[in-house]
């Protein structure tokens, strides 16, 4: 399956949708997010996806200190004609009022899927650089060997910060390791500070 993008509203064709418009979408399983006006609808992640996204937000939970906050899976609205749904966002706690995020979080992660990576890659990514999110992380989920993409914004401007398979220590958000190869499917362990047995 891939993400089905649709530029005319129920209304009137050729009128981009609107954050309003958004909100009246079905609750049928389906990822929407709202890119310059354009609705992107993108089916539901596989397993793997699902997997590797909750344990990199187990990882960045168990390190988050007090004052900040690990969310997974919410809406992000940047302006009235663009609201994302990242995998994983890290955010102040004072931001956490209300049914969404309306200020630069301080992490966006986005695990990528098949019918979504050219769009984290490029159109999120602009879109979160122009947002102000000082960092915006890309986890390829393969299963044999998982990938951390980490961007940092600088100067107004994303540059890669680093791009591994392997363990990585990270500084922001705030100190946290991370073991990519507790990601892998055939891994029973998981990342550090997952509970065994």
């Amino acid at each position: 399956m891939s993400a089905v993008t649709f530029t005319e509203t129920g209304d009137a064709a050729g009128v981009p949708f609107t954050v309003a418009d958004l909100e009246r979408t079905p609750d049928d399983g389906r990822r929407y997010e709202l890119l310059d006006g354009t609705l992107v609808v993108s089916p539901r992640p596989a397993i793997a996806h699902q997997r590797v996204g909750f344990r990199l937000a187990y990882a960045l939970e168990a390190a988050c200190p007090d004052g900040l906050i690990v969310v997974p899976e919410p809406a992000v609205q940047i302006s009235r004609r663009t609201e994302l749904a990242p995998d994983i966002v890290v955010a102040r706690a004072d931001q956490s009022h209300g049914m969404k995020f309306t200020e630069p979080p301080l992490l966006v992660v986005e695990v990528r899927s098949p019918s979504t990576a050219l769009i984290d890659l490029n159109r999120k990514k602009s879109t979160y650089e122009k947002f102000g999110v000082p960092s915006y992380w890309i986890v390829d989920p393969d299963p044999e060997r998982p990938e951390l993409t980490v961007f940092e914004l600088r100067e107004g401007h994303y540059a890669v910060e680093a791009k591994t398979t392997q363990t990585i220590t990270l500084e922001r958000p705030f100190p946290v390791t991370i073991a990519l190869a507790g990601f892998r499917a055939t891994s029973a362990s998981g990342p550090a500070g997952w509970p065994q047995g």
